[in-house]
């Protein structure tokens, strides 16, 4: 019998793996082994496999295998609505599975990479006696980390959550003054040159602040991590808009008419069904307690 067009090779039906489909949807959504691979956290010759053995069990062939892409064929496309259906269902259903755990095991939190290195951390350590039986996982990263896919179970933000059914409130005010290293604030105005922030963070407040201070005066340093910038601040590269907490012990000058010039909320965010989970549950009330003590540090 002639094989029909798009069935591979060596079609062997038989029951659907969970992460078979689960491998599909990043794929689909990737375009590439490679990045698919990173998110997934295995090899790309991991996902090459699945993706393989799903089409195998389907009797379809999933992707076209372009040289750098793979691209849904006819099939692959009429099969992803009912795939993503699928990981909605098997991710709800994780997150019912937390909200029913104990106060054993694993708490994912996702932060701004200073705010967790120099704030977070040596806090949460030192209540370490407070949450023995719970394994802290500190996801530090600029970018809003996604509660719907378990990326995290919570999530300290910048910003309102906007996503429809997460829940979020603000535990503190963060606070930024002008910084340089001492004796730059002694050189002309017009010689100044600036540390802005990266591709990443060039839509924020603090950098729109920034380019209306800096009015023209050219940036010597860019970093999408503010640990960078301190860094950069203190070798003498130019002048930089900081939060407090970071530049008022890195042996920085602060300018004098700029001390608090811009302050954001740090907002907890979680996603309902998560709330539930008795660990979650106490790994939120510990750190809002360290930001509303911290009140003070963060202004």
């Amino acid at each position: 019998m002639q094989k029909s067009i798009g069935q591979p090779d060596h079609a062997t039906p038989g029951p659907l793996d969970w992460d078979d489909i689960r491998y599909f949807v990043e794929l689909a959504r990737q375009e590439r082994l490679s990045a698919a691979a990173r998110t997934l956290a295995v090899e790309h010759s991991t996902v090459s496999r699945r993706i393989g053995t799903l089409e195998a069990r389907l009797g379809l062939r999933l992707f076209d295998r372009l040289p750098k892409r793979w691209v849904l064929t006819a099939e692959g496309e009429q099969l992803l609505a009912y795939a993503h259906r699928v990981e909605d269902e098997a991710l709800s259903f994780a997150r019912a599975g937390m909200g029913a755990g104990s106060v054993r095991g694993v708490v994912k939190v996702s932060a701004p990479p200073a705010l967790a290195a120099s704030l977070l951390i040596p806090k949460l350590a030192a209540l370490r006696a407070r949450w023995p039986a719970i394994t802290l996982e500190i996801i530090a990263e600029v970018r809003q980390a996604n509660l719907y896919r378990r990326e995290a179970d919570l999530a300290l933000r910048l910003l309102r959550p906007e996503e429809p059914g997460l829940a979020g409130r603000p535990l503190a005010q963060m606070g930024y003054g002008l910084y340089a290293a001492p004796g730059w604030f002694t050189r002309p105005d017009s010689d100044w040159e600036f540390i802005g922030y990266g591709e990443a963070m060039k839509g924020s407040p603090q950098q729109a602040w920034l380019d209306k201070f800096a009015a023209g005066r050219p940036y010597a340093f860019w970093s999408n991590d503010a640990q960078a910038m301190l860094a950069a601040c203190r070798a003498g590269l130019g002048v930089s808009l900081l939060p407090h907490f970071l530049g008022r012990d890195a042996g920085l000058a602060l300018h004098p008419d700029h001390t608090q010039v811009l302050s954001r909320p740090i907002w907890l965010v979680v996603h309902p069904d998560v709330r539930r989970s008795p660990r979650v549950t106490l790994v939120a009330e510990l750190l809002a307690e360290l930001l509303e003590q911290s009140g003070t540090a963060l202004l």
